[in-house]
């Protein structure tokens, strides 16, 4: 029997709810919590090679890849260097969750066109300051591919007989 008081979700806030629950960010969020982004969903259209934002713009947007291939890339002078390439069911621009955070690596699509859910960081900031569970769960999400990232790079560091000094890396943990 369905609980009178507990929200129904339309047919599209329903496919939106199963979209959000693709990405780790928010796989440990309830429908309801997952509703909080609703209004904060915007719908952006790119161009092959158009560029979503570049390395040390601040970041003003977490991007949520519908459709397309979006190429993360780190610049060495005129040169780039991709890190990786993130399509459908994957985000990038993870540090908006954070506050007062640039961007590490610049980010260009690399198919013929994209669709991406831009959610602004005052947007997320405002769900948080709401929705502390909300927070936790998301930040302890935000911790997981972090430390996802952190194994990848010491395995690959070990892969590479040392390629470089990790103490720079760990300078400043």
């Amino acid at each position: 029997m369905r609980n009178p008081f507990q929200r129904s979700f339309t047919d599209e806030e329903l496919r939106l709810i199963d979209f959000l629950a693709t990405f780790q960010l928010f796989e440990q969020l309830t429908a309801k919590e997952k509703s909080a982004f609703f209004s904060y969903l915007y719908l952006r259209k790119y161009k092959e090679d158009e560029v979503v934002f570049f390395r040390k713009d601040p970041s003003h947007a977490l991007y949520l890849v519908k459709s397309g291939r979006i190429a993360l890339l780190i610049d060495e002078g005129q040169d780039f260097e991709t890190l990786n390439v993130v399509s459908s069911g994957q985000s990038f621009g993870n540090n908006s969750l954070l506050v007062k955070t640039q961007r590490s690596y610049s980010a260009v699509v690399r198919s013929t066109s994209a669709e991406l859910y831009v959610i602004p960081h005052v947007n997320i900031q405002d769900v948080f300051a709401n929705n502390p569970r909300i927070k936790a769960k998301m930040l302890a999400s935000l911790g997981e591919v972090y430390d996802a990232y952190l194994q990848d790079l010491f395995h690959v560091y070990r892969s590479a007989k040392g390629f470089f000094n990790l103490n720079q890396v760990s300078a400043n943990i």
